[in-house]
This record gives C-alpha cells, structure tokens and sequence, in this order.
C-alpha cells in the first residue's frame, strides 16, 4: 500500500514523513488553539466580572454566547468541508477567528464584552473540521482511535488555558500593567498563535491522501460531487440526530464545565484566581488520553461485535458520566470534589471519543454534514445547560446535579441507533481489505464473498 494515496491503517505518532501523519498532528494542534483562544478568558472571568460590574444573570448569557453560534457555525462548516474540502476551511476558520479572539480587549461594558464572546465561538466549529480531516485520512480499524486523539489532544486546550492564562495575565500585571488591562493583553498571545498555526495548515496539509480538491483531475472531482449527498438528505437520517442528542451530553457538558469551573471553585471554595484555575485545568487535562480511550475502545468493540458494538459502547459509557455529574454536584470538601470531578472528566470524554468512533459509519458520503450536525450537537447542549446557570435561585451545585440526572436519561437513546445487514458488512469488508493491504496480501473476491 502506498501510504501517501491510501488511508493509514495504523497511527505513527512520531512520524511526520505521510501526509496522514502530518494531518494528524497539525488538526489536533489547530483545535487545541482554536480551544485556547475560545476559553481563554474563562479562567479571568472573576477579573472580568468585577471591572464591568458583571450580575450572575449577565454572566449566564455570556456563558450562553459563548457556545450559542456554534451551534449554526458547525452546521455551516460541515457542509463548506464537502464543498472546498478541509485545507482551506480550517486556514480561513485560524486566521478570520483569531480576529474576535485579540479584539475581546476592546470591550468596555457588558454588550461589548457579549457580542466579542458570541463572536469568539465561530472557532468552536474547528472541531468539526478535525473529525473530517482524520477521517478521510484513516482506515475503519483505527478511525475511532485516529478521531479521538484529534479531537481529545485539541480538547485539551480548555484545560490548558485554565491553568496558563492566570499565569499570562499575571506576567503583564509582573510587566507593570494594571489588571484591567492586563487581561485585555493576554488574550492577544491565543490569537496571535492562532494565526501562525493556520499558515502552517495551508502550507503542510492536503485535503485528503489523494491531493487537494483543486488539484484533483475533471473526472475525479466530478465523482466527488456525485457521491456527495446533500446536506439535508443527510439530515433526514434519524440516527444523526440522535447522536446530535447524545453528543450534547457529553461534549456539551464538557464545555459547560470548562465555562464554569474556574468561578465555581473560586466562589464556593474560596480559591485565589491561580489555585481556581489550576484545579479547573485538571478536567481538560484528561483529554490527554481519555477521549483516545473512548475512540480505542469504541474500535475495539467495532471489531469484536461489530458497528453495533460500537453503539452499545457509547451508551454504557454516557450512563456513567451522568452519574459521575451527580456525585461532582454533592461534594462539599475540596480533594473530595477534585478527584470526583477527574472521574466524571474520564467519561465524558471517553464518551466524546466513543461518539465519533460511531460517526464515520453513518453516511460515508456526507461526513462534513453528518460530522457538522453531531458536532453541532455538543455546543446546542451546552447552551440548554447555560440557562440553568443564570437562575438566581438555583445554585450551581444544583444545576449539575438536575444536568447529571438528564445525561443519564439521555444515554438510552442509544437503543435506537440501529445499522443495516448491509452496512455491518460493508464494515467489516472494508476493514478486512485494508488490514490485508497493511500486510502486503492480496484479497481474493471469494474472501470477501466467503465473510458474507
């Protein structure tokens, strides 16, 4: 097999030399900026609250805003992957979201400060485009695990923002700034990287192992376009949505935390901005391995029990993240709430990767907007959970205690994802081929024939 035209059948995460590998390494690093910048001001909200007189109300809508446009701006992208192909999206998304991302400083009141927030979330769609790029890159056996890591590595961003935007504020308040402009300056470092990264993209990636869209020939491009469905065709099938419901679960959980965490154990722990920030990263941290091993272990199923294992996995793994919330919700002493909380980040994210482990299988010709419509999933539940969060009588605690009876709720929803006879073994054909390729072996027609 010739790697540079086929899919990889396996990850070489310390290879660069394939365009499947460098792909790899540069979608990860691009989410993991975009969820940089996206977040970056969370862990100084405190700062920011107390220079514009922020209410809690106030605070709830910016946190709505936050993930609001998401929703539309994942939809959108999705569908723009199949039509200019990844490369291009993802160049223009760095470099037209870093824009927001540097300019939040100019905010001067709390309408300011809400529609740069509001902006700022446009660059949540990148994750959407990550899942495409890998996608497209590898093969059946290690799409789950290719996605994952993608996306949980960029994921990780919100958790290393927590912990080094503090430490960015507090080197120009060192620098002799005061700290109502010294936040202002710190969110200007994410998008200036942000910018630098999405050169990277248009000089190092292609927008799949063939080439780029633009470069492929007349009769190629004219395949494309008529083995790409429609986005609304693709919308018709129920299982994207609800895998929409699901997504939101999880991945919509995940950014509520990341929203919320630094002021949560600021206000009810009583935590300087530092310590607050600290523990708030130790959630996204997980993404280092958590949502790879929900990507792993969704493939894992996939081969032993088929697509449909998959989906039995991804259900299991939901049910105990919402049980997770609720145990987080009840604790009232600070180590005890800390390793409740990296439980709870275990299965969310492993739940994320478990979800676009089952994703590719869905309709293979309309990725971008099946991909668009579950990514887009994750940020709608993200902004059904903020309104909980502007309540005046309703404290945090019991907000995610009444979001982890919900997510566990959710999980049976997992009984209806249902594939075909068909489907199960087209999967399990096309895996059997290109793991014969990665060995060198020929696969006979009456193989193939023998496993139907």
């Amino acid at each position: 097999m010739k790697a540079s035209h086929k899919k990889a059948t396996s990850i070489n995460l310390f290879s660069l030399k394939t365009i499947q590998m460098r792909t790899f390494h540069l979608s990860w690093l691009a989410f993991f900026l975009c969820f940089f910048g996206w977040f970056g001001i969370a862990p100084l909200m405190a700062i920011v609250r107390d220079e514009l007189d922020l209410t809690k109300d106030q605070i709830g809508n910016i946190i709505i805003s936050s993930v609001a446009i998401t929703v539309i701006a994942r939809l959108l992208i999705g569908w723009l992957c199949d039509k200019i192909g990844p490369r291009i999206s993802y160049t223009a998304l760095l470099i037209l979201g870093a824009i927001p991302v540097m300019c939040i400083g100019f905010s001067n009141s709390y309408e300011s400060f809400l529609l740069f927030r509001l902006a700022i979330g446009v660059i949540g769609a990148s994750f959407v485009i990550t899942q495409y790029h890998t996608t497209v890159m590898f093969a059946p056996n290690v799409v789950g695990t290719a996605n994952a890591t993608t996306a949980g590595w960029g994921n990780l961003g919100g958790g290393v923002t927590q912990m080094v935007m503090p430490l960015i504020f507090a080197g120009f308040v060192g620098l002799g700034f005061v700290a109502s402009d010294a936040w202002r300056y710190a969110m200007v470092v994410p998008g200036v990287a942000m910018v630098i990264c999405g050169i990277l993209y248009f000089k190092l990636t292609k927008d799949s192992p063939a080439g780029n869209i633009s470069d492929l020939s007349d009769i190629a491009a004219a395949k494309k376009k008529k083995d790409t469905v429609s986005f609304w065709k693709a919308a018709a099938d129920y299982r994207v949505w609800v895998l929409f419901v699901l997504y939101g679960a999880c991945f919509g959980i995940e950014l509520t935390i990341n929203n919320i965490a630094a002021i949560y154990y600021h206000d009810f722990f009583e935590l300087d901005l530092g310590t607050a920030g600290l523990i708030a990263g130790l959630f996204g941290l997980m993404n280092i391995f958590a949502r790879t091993l929900g990507g792993f272990f969704g493939d894992r199923a996939g081969i032993r029990y088929g697509l449909s294992g998959r989906v039995w996995f991804l259900g299991a793994v939901v049910f105990i993240e919402g049980l997770a919330l609720i145990a987080f919700s009840q604790m009232t002493v600070l180590p005890l709430s800390i390793i409740v909380m990296i439980v709870f980040s275990l299965f969310v994210q492993m739940a994320e990767g478990a979800t676009f482990s089952v994703v590719p299988f869905i309709n293979k010709k309309a990725m971008g907007a099946v991909s668009g419509i579950v990514g887009a999933g994750g940020n709608a539940g993200a902004v059904a959970a903020g309104f909980l969060f502007k309540v005046d009588n309703l404290s945090y605690p019991e907000a995610l205690f009444l979001i982890g009876l919900v997510v566990a709720g959710t999980s049976v929803l997992a009984l209806l994802i249902r594939f075909s006879p068909a489907m199960e073994q087209e999967a399990r054909d096309e895996m059997h081929q290109l793991l014969a390729e990665k060995n060198g072996q020929a696969v006979p027609a009456y193989e193939l024939e023998e496993a139907r």
